[in-house]
């Protein structure tokens, strides 16, 4: 039980990562712009990938209708989800410790990866969501104004995972850094939760 918990200790650390490496990359690529825009989502907002990138792609935007991409002050998501993130591996390296001195089951470790895997989904839709209004809430008054075939407005939604073609531009949103300490640090509890079944059903069959 000792090794399981030390993985349940270790496997939330991982998602400190989250303060400093992005969790998600979209790139914009284009015939005009040899050098593909770009930018970072981390969990307390949205940065460019190389400088200047942001104002280039509200510039363009612009012209389409779209609104410019939101400050951190702007979206309650970029203040809440740092408190959460740090909530989570408190409690994660809290469940390690205690599991460590026999005061908890390796069950708590389940526990604390479900309740993860729930709060990621959510996360997931909350930005997924965010894409839909941010590419279909369009200026009336815009510059440009695009249809489809069917005379519908055009949509300007990125992929939320994936590849997807927009006008001349291929759009390319994928998981980053942060993303994937994230999901190693997840796989780790998962280890921790067979490890300490494992040695559980062990001792009781001695």
């Amino acid at each position: 039980m000792k090794k399981a918990s030390i993985l349940m200790i270790v496997g939330p650390l991982f998602l400190l990562g989250l303060y400093a490496f992005p969790l998600w990359n979209i790139m914009l690529g284009a015939p005009q712009y040899p050098e593909p825009l770009g930018m970072n989502i981390h969990i307390d907002g949205i940065r460019d990938v190389n400088e200047f990138d942001l104002q280039n792609i509200d510039g363009l935007n612009h012209y389409i209708g779209m609104r410019k991409l939101p400050k951190p002050e702007e979206m309650w998501e970029f203040s809440t989800f740092p408190i959460i993130i740090g909530g989570m591996v408190f409690l994660g390296v809290l469940i390690g410790l205690l599991g460590y001195f026999k005061k908890v089951s390796y069950a708590w470790f389940i526990g604390w990866f479900v309740v993860m895997s729930i709060l990621g989904v959510l996360g997931m839709y909350d930005f997924n969501a965010w894409m839909v209004d941010y590419g279909t809430n369009l200026d009336p008054n815009a510059i440009m104004k695009l249809s489809n075939p069917d005379g519908t407005p055009m949509s300007y939604k990125p992929p939320l995972f994936g590849h997807a073609k927009m006008l001349n531009f291929d759009v390319t949103s994928l998981p980053s850094t942060g993303a994937w300490m994230m999901f190693t640090g997840m796989m780790l509890i998962l280890a921790a939760f067979f490890m300490g079944w494992k040695t559980t059903k062990k001792s009781k069959t001695l």
